[in-house]
């Protein structure tokens, strides 16, 4: 079940590169992220309080407001470059360089998390760096 999600996830993620391309057209990449956070931030708690999930709040610990801020963080500062990357370049190129991301994180995984690489994982990441390198030169 899992993979459907994902592959909605890379769906959605397809149609906010080709919405932010044309959306980004002769505005400020900044302002263009901070409207699109905005809509995130209602969609978002709007969903969390439709299902009731609010009332986990006075659950989380210190690791997990530290780390879920992090992560808001990096989120916040992939789509500015995102974005940026977009106005400047194709989405033909920035998307998939963009998806580079995959590589990094099972890397990053291996490292940090002390995830098992398979053959599977390692060849996968390969084969998304040599796409991204490809499409960069």
């Amino acid at each position: 079940m899992w993979w459907i999600y994902a592959l909605l996830s890379a769906f959605f993620a397809a149609l906010t590169a080709i919405f932010a391309k044309i959306g980004i057209k002769g505005v400020d990449t900044d302002l263009a992220t901070a409207i699109r956070t905005a809509v995130i931030l209602v969609i978002a708690w709007g969903l969390a309080i439709f299902r009731g999930a609010t009332g986990g709040m006075g659950s989380l610990t210190k690791i997990n407001w530290i780390f879920l801020v992090l992560s808001g963080c990096a989120t916040g500062l992939s789509w500015i470059c995102y974005f940026k990357a977009l106005q400047m370049g194709k989405v033909s190129q920035v998307a998939p360089v963009d998806k580079l991301s995959v590589a990094i994180a099972i890397i990053l995984a291996v490292i940090f998390l002390k995830e098992p690489l398979t053959i599977k994982q390692a060849a996968g990441a390969a084969l998304i760096i040599g796409g991204s390198i490809v499409l960069i030169f």
